[in-house]
């Protein structure tokens, strides 16, 4: 999924944002728009990961009260 999302971002940053022509015209998310759906999905798809990235543990050593 994300590197189709990537694929895509790409290829509309190397295209025009507004085309206009005989048929009508035709204008693009702006690239910032992108990025921040781009950013989203990756954290939507992260928080539903069961582990997470960093976990803090608190480790007590035996006969310490």
């Amino acid at each position: 999924m994300t590197e189709n999302l990537d694929d895509a971002i790409r290829q509309n940053a190397k295209g025009p944002a507004k085309v206009t022509g005989d048929a009508g015209s035709v204008e693009q998310h702006a690239l910032s728009e992108q990025v921040a759906a781009d950013r989203y999905l990756a954290s939507k798809e992260a928080a539903g990961k069961t582990k997470r990235g960093l976990r803090f543990n608190k480790l007590v050593p035996p006969g310490v009260n």
